[in-house]
């Protein structure tokens, strides 16, 4: 409700570290706040300490979070990175949900999106401000609603790594048979000093597929600004075939 997203910047911001001691991720997200976060006032806390704050309304957390969906009957398992808002007597799943991006499955490495987390901060970020001017862009429905600001790639360059396009598009030819603006396939160290420079000019791909771990399951395509964090294209769709799990020649044609 909109009445979340205006509480949530009266709130105080925990950002909730892995319980993992080791994980890598608390040393990224640490960093990438320090440089990023500016919607808030902030403070680092760990997940033990969540538990005793999460009934705190005038607190907001932003945490990653195992979902599954209830409707899927795969019982796949995804990471989520959420901000959410504290809330009496309730738990995790009935906070108030301000914006969740999926990072990846559960059983896939962090070093797969550790790289792309301060352009989910700076979108996470934005998209407030985008609810609290529009409050149709609420809810996984409001993401899609990104897909519709038609062109906005045309003074772009699109940056895609082999690995997650499928067969038929993994060359230039490929691609540029059907896409009209400029594209480059990429590693993805480019990926990450494009966000890491906040090139203006990159828009990256995000895909979030059971990389063989499993075959049915979703899979999560978004095309995010390097520097302004914009969502360009969001997508997620149920997969039959492990050739599924990948950016597909359809995709890019919705582009246009």
């Amino acid at each position: 409700e909109i009445e979340d997203y205006h509480n949530f910047l009266k709130s105080k911001t925990m950002i909730v570290m892995d319980s993992e001691v080791l994980s890598e991720f608390n040393a990224v997200i640490e960093e990438v706040v320090k440089k990023s976060w500016t919607v808030t006032p902030y403070e680092i806390i760990t997940s033990k300490e969540f538990e005793r704050l999460k009934h705190n309304p005038e607190l907001s957390f932003l945490l990653t979070s195992t979902v599954t969906f209830r409707k899927d009957k795969t019982k796949a398992r995804y990471r989520f990175l959420s901000l959410v808002m504290g809330e009496k007597n309730s738990e995790l799943k009935k906070m108030p949900d301000l914006c969740s991006l999926p990072l990846s499955y559960l059983q896939v490495e962090g070093e797969s999106y550790y790289y792309k987390l301060e352009a989910f901060i700076l979108f996470i970020q934005n998209h407030v401000n985008n609810v609290l001017e529009n409050e149709k862009y609420i809810g996984d429905m409001g993401l899609k609603r990104y897909n519709k600001i038609k062109g906005a790639l045309s003074n772009k360059v699109l940056y895609l790594t082999k690995e997650d396009l499928a067969r038929d598009i993994r060359s230039e030819k490929a691609i540029a048979a059907v896409y009209p603006y400029e594209f480059k396939i990429v590693s993805k160290d480019e990926i990450a000093d494009a966000i890491s420079r906040r090139d203006e000019k990159v828009v990256f791909l995000h895909k979030v597929g059971p990389e063989g771990t499993r075959v049915r399951a979703r899979v999560y395509k978004l095309l995010v600004g390097a520097a302004d964090s914009e969502l360009y294209y969001f997508n997620y769709k149920m997969i039959k075939h492990a050739s599924d799990d990948a950016f597909q020649l359809k995709d890019l044609k919705k582009l246009k």
